[in-house]
């Protein structure tokens, strides 16, 4: 999952620099020697490199300029990277070591049923928290392939959203009511899978980091000019103003990567924002009105209300759909 750069841009910038340094050496020499000829012949040449000399010396800067902006976004791309790769390695470390342990415990000494049982039930936890890593891992590596034709189709985004409030309530071992829903039945073109990462990521962020016990609200609302808004509220420690923008990176973290007590990857609202953005929406980080946390409103466009079809008092309806 490391970001790949192409080398093209800052290998054509350096050779042009370097084109240009020579060109104003040679230049510089020039001047000098038609500077020291006292000749009328010698001034319209002098006076002709002269603006040409310090219209390249005004490119070789502007290059500096930009090539040492390309080496400032490359390093903190390695520090990311760097990042990353230490919660990998964390993520993958922890629940392994965990395993062999419940597992040499199991093997080398009897235990009784309630040992057992909590025996098995820790290392379940290992396995969905490994589980949890590949998925996201694979969640970004898919961002690589665009939608073919034939795969956008309409898709109800409060189903979607009760259908990952649930995933995450169980995951995190949360009552389902932890994640209060205020949902307005509405659907948009997209393809399922990418509005099932957007809202599986964001609720599984306002959990995990939601204070305790966990207040997590969602709501979403259709506006007249067809844009489907929801906001993801949580009781957290919020995300600071300085870092609302960086958040959407790859591989960005808040705070020091080895001083964590939350596992994760720095991927997750990476995977959103750019699924966010491929649908044509926007997705911010505001403050919640009157009380501590963050809200994250994704804003989808081209949003209609969806049909919801009458009940049938009788069950006739739901018997004949059945049969």
């Amino acid at each position: 999952m490391i970001e790949r750069r192409s080398l093209k841009w800052p290998i054509t910038l350096g050779v042009i620099m370097i084109v240009l340094i020579v060109a104003l050496t040679v230049g510089w020499v020039l001047l000098a020697v038609f500077g020291a000829i006292k000749d009328q012949s010698s001034a319209p040449i002098y006076w002709t490199l002269l603006p040409v000399g310090t219209l390249f010396l005004v490119l070789i800067l502007v290059g500096v300029v930009i090539y040492l902006a390309l080496s400032v976004k490359a390093i903190n791309l390695n520090q990311r990277q760097s990042n990353f790769i230490d919660s990998v390695t964390h993520e993958l470390k922890s629940p392994i070591a965990s395993l062999k342990l419940y597992l040499q415990t199991m093997d080398r000494h009897p235990l009784n049923a309630e040992q057992y049982e909590g025996f098995v039930r820790f290392m379940l936890d290992d396995v969905e928290r490994l589980d949890n890593l590949v998925n996201h891992l694979l969640d970004a590596a898919r961002l690589t392939s665009m939608p073919r034709h034939g795969e956008m189709e309409e898709v109800s985004v409060d189903e979607v959203v009760r259908t990952c409030a649930k995933e995450v309530c169980l995951r995190h071992r949360q009552a389902l009511d932890r994640i209060h829903l205020d949902l307005a039945p509405a659907v948009v073109s997209a393809r399922h899978v990418d509005l099932a990462m957007i809202f599986r990521n964001l609720l599984d962020n306002a959990v995990k980091y939601a204070g305790e016990p966990p207040e997590v609200s969602v709501v979403s609302q259709l506006s007249p000019d067809g844009w489907l808004v929801t906001s993801i509220s949580d009781n957290g420690r919020g995300v600071p103003r300085s870092m609302r923008n960086q958040v959407f990176q790859r591989f960005v973290r808040l705070g020091m990567e080895l001083e964590r007590d939350k596992p994760g990857t720095g991927l997750g609202l990476y995977i959103v924002h750019t699924l966010v953005r491929r649908l044509g929406g926007q997705v911010r980080v505001i403050d919640r009105t009157n009380a501590t946390g963050t809200v994250f409103e994704v804003r989808l466009p081209g949003a209609r209300i969806r049909e919801i079809p009458p009940q049938d008092p009788s069950g006739l309806n739901e018997k004949a759909a059945r049969s």
